[in-house]
């Protein structure tokens, strides 16, 4: 009869021996443990042969899970990581359901007006009211002399409107045409203080107004324009401001017109202001229609190649738009381009008087001059 096998000693892993060494962490972990380290297959030690002794396996094994199971999902930052504890299916742009970052649903909210650009218009139609009635005269003591201030502040609000406007129709043509990227952009909803290109469609034509007494915008630098396929498309989008300027003039010269019918005149500061913005509009668009880079008319020959000299153009398009004020503020072309608009003015408007109107608002925007 054989003798019996002697007992063998139970393993203990997670209580050393008293005065022996302390275990390894690593192998009192579970063995189906996930995101275990590399221990290593080719060295000895806890990470080497004594690794295959306790069950512990390679890198590329850990974390499978039961036997038979697919393997786990890398996740965003290169690690294997397991199934989703919160049961959410990944989007195709790997944001879950639940996730702040998933792409936000298409609504039309994205083309409501901007609180923003209500506030804007709130207050200049409540400059315009206070540039109606005068009220800073009566501010003022009686004999005082007084330097109007509300109306070149309603002359700029009315032309931050306008420049809200001018970049709209830009960005709903585009939209139009092509160019997804603008939906939910303040582009569309008309917040001129949330543009991604702030200085260029914003700072700068402000700039422009109130130094060279005459309209220019920035450059459309947030249009994707290889988004937009045809040639035609992109010529719609190039004119597209332009002309909402053009609507805007033929607007306000309409109201000024019937505020002051022929043979009249007036030195009303409110419709003084109505008549210079007219006037700042007709010349932002035909400036715009000038074939240089930061201009619209240069986007539309530009419909007709892309890439090159084109790319280059749009990059510096900023310089182009800042060398052309510079160029028509000289005194030369600014009285050549003044008196071109004024004459425009004369042939189109039945009202002779509309040209001493407008001169008459550029005054009071310039109140330091």
């Amino acid at each position: 009869m054989p003798a019996p096998e002697p007992p063998r000693k139970a393993e203990t892993t997670d209580v050393p021996e008293a005065g022996g060494a302390v275990a390894d962490p690593w192998e009192q972990m579970p063995e189906d443990a996930l995101n275990r380290p590399d221990l290593g297959e080719d060295t000895d030690g806890p990470g080497g042969a004594g690794a295959s002794e306790t069950g512990a396996r390679p890198r590329d094994a850990v974390g499978a899970g039961a036997p038979g199971s697919p393997p786990a999902k890398p996740d965003a930052s290169g690690d294997d990581a397991g199934p989703d504890s919160s049961g959410e299916a990944a989007s195709e742009d790997g944001a879950s359901e639940g996730d702040p970052r998933a792409a936000r649903p298409e609504s039309w909210a994205d083309f409501l007006p901007s609180p923003v650009f209500l506030l804007l218009l709130g207050l200049t139609g409540f400059a315009g009211w206070l540039s109606w009635t005068a009220a800073e005269l009566e501010w003022a003591a009686e004999g005082t002399s007084v330097t109007p201030l509300v109306p070149p502040l309603l002359i700029l609000l009315g032309w931050i409107v306008s420049l809200a406007v001018h970049e709209f129709a830009h960005a709903l043509a585009a939209y139009l045409a092509g160019d997804r990227s603008l939906r939910g952009s303040a582009y569309l909803r008309l917040n001129p203080f949330a543009y991604r290109q702030a200085f260029a469609g914003l700072v700068l034509p402000s700039a422009y107004l109130c130094l060279g007494v005459f309209g220019m915008t920035g450059p459309p630098t947030y249009v994707d324009w290889d988004r937009i396929p045809s040639r035609g498309r992109r010529v719609l989008v190039a004119l597209a401001g332009p002309l909402a300027s053009l609507l805007l003039t033929a607007a306000l010269a309409v109201a000024v017109s019937v505020l002051v019918p022929p043979g009249n005149d007036t030195t009303n500061w409110a419709i003084s202001a109505m008549a210079f913005l007219c006037f700042a509009n007709l010349t932002a668009a035909l400036v715009n229609l000038l074939p240089v880079p930061g201009l619209d008319g240069f986007e539309v020959l530009a419909a007709w190649k892309r890439g090159g000299w084109v790319t280059v153009a749009r990059d510096n398009a900023l310089f182009g738009s800042v060398a052309v004020f510079a160029i028509l503020w000289f005194p030369g072309l600014n009285d050549l381009l003044v008196n071109a608009v004024y004459g425009l003015f004369d042939l189109v408007l039945p009202n002779p008087v509309f040209r001493g109107i407008t001169f008459y608002g550029g005054l009071l925007l310039q109140f330091w001059a």
